[in-house]
């Protein structure tokens, strides 16, 4: 005669590997007289700081210039993908803060440009104002690291 209770499978060894963050830093003066780190990366994922269009010394630059402090914000942050050995096809989050959202609106098509394979998700917020008043975007990214 069978049985109808069934075994109960022995518990399966979970392995969880553990990983060290890796803390980049841009301009790291900068950084560290703000308190922020640019990008961390743990495991396979990059969490990169809102970049804005600053100098090497912290001064914004492009003032009045919303399009190229776009561009300065995207060139910073493809310096932190190389560092990583990342592209932007790997950004999977992207979140862009401005203090004036029509002339986003107007310029938003650059991210075309930039994102040349697929747009990451994405979240457009107008705010109030920024770090430094002369700033007029910021722009955040999350990657995932290609193993």
């Amino acid at each position: 005669m069978k049985s109808n209770v069934s075994k109960v499978a022995e518990p399966s060894k979970i392995s969880a590997t553990k990983h060290t963050p890796e803390y980049f830093l841009l301009r790291p003066e900068i950084e560290k007289a703000y308190g922020y780190s640019h990008a961390v990366k743990i495991g396979n994922s990059i969490k990169i700081s809102g970049a804005v269009s600053m100098d090497a010394q912290g001064n914004p630059t492009a003032v009045g210039d919303m399009a190229q402090q776009m561009k300065n914000c995207y060139a910073d942050l493809e310096k932190i993908l190389k560092h990583f050995g990342c592209t932007f096809d790997d950004v999977v989050v992207e979140n862009v803060f401005t203090t004036n959202m029509p002339m986003f609106l107007e310029i938003a098509g650059y991210r075309a440009e930039i994102f040349k394979k697929q747009f990451p998700t994405s979240s457009w917020l107008g705010v109030k104002e920024l770090a430094l008043p002369q700033f007029m975007i910021e722009i955040e990214w999350e990657v995932h690291v290609p193993y």
